[in-house]
């Protein structure tokens, strides 16, 4: 199937790892020209290298701290000055485990201002290039705790059900213009970060990671963690010619992990 993506341009948060890497690689498989940026351009460097040259050639290393406005805005100013995206693949990292109990004011303040307020700002400086061409597509990557609280992630629970709030909300006013907007929500995905969920968890109830990693395996009814491919795939499509008529919708990679309907 033809995405009709080749000669798009596109920036992807969260690049040098995971699956923002897995996302930025697959875009440029697809023809796009990829701005892949993260607070770690080096490693981005790093894989870039082991991909065949012409791939390799599409994809552009940048720095972006997301806790630090001045950081986006050059970012922003960057990509603007280089002919802008009509793809942006918003992508922030997550918090430290914890419960809600106990959380403190300055931890809600300082993660919303990293994991939310941080997409929307650039989201917003980057949508008049959009509206330009009449073409656009904005993917925020989630989490399934947007739709089923994860035990001891209460910060990454609350402020990714504001970003959830913020796209739906974005997706009907741009809904007329071309520009679509969708969430994906990921559920264990084989990336460092469960890794770290499944350590702090193991810790926390006193086992191994092994076993914490094959108690959760056994709440997905695929029996297995996906992979960072199978979810980047998921994404190029959401940005392709093909989803025209796919936007505020929240999609699930999770192997049905969450039950609800």
């Amino acid at each position: 199937m033809d995405l009709g993506l080749t000669g798009k341009r596109a920036l992807v948060l969260g690049a040098s790892r995971g699956l923002g890497a897995a996302i930025a690689r697959t875009l440029a498989e697809e023809g796009v020209r990829v701005t892949a940026a993260a607070r770690s351009a080096d490693k981005i460097q790093s894989w870039t290298r082991q991909l065949p040259p012409a791939v390799a050639a599409r994809i552009t290393p940048a720095f972006v701290d997301l806790a630090d406005m001045d950081s986006i805005d050059r970012l922003a100013d960057g990509v603007i000055a280089n002919g802008g995206v009509t793809i942006l693949v918003n992508n922030s990292g997550g918090p430290p485990p914890g419960p809600a109990e106990g959380a403190a004011a300055a931890s809600w303040a300082q993660q919303f201002a990293a994991m939310a307020a941080s997409l929307f700002h650039l989201t917003n400086r980057l949508l008049p290039g959009m509206r330009e061409q009449g073409w656009g597509r904005i993917v925020t990557i989630g989490s399934s705790g947007m739709e089923q609280p994860i035990p001891n992630l209460a910060l990454s629970n609350g402020v990714r059900g504001a970003v959830r709030g913020w796209s739906k909300t974005l997706a009907t006013e741009l809904a007329p213009t071309g520009i679509t907007v969708n969430v994906v929500l990921p559920g264990r995905i084989q990336t460092e970060r469960v890794e770290q969920i499944d350590r702090a968890n193991a810790e926390r109830q006193g086992c191994t990671v092994e076993e914490t990693a094959a108690a959760a395996r056994k709440t997905i009814p695929m029996g297995r963690y996906g992979t960072p491919q199978e979810f980047a795939d998921t994404v190029a499509f959401l940005v392709s010619e093909r989803a025209s008529y796919i936007t505020g919708a929240s999609i699930r990679v999770d192997g049905g992990l969450i039950q609800g309907l």
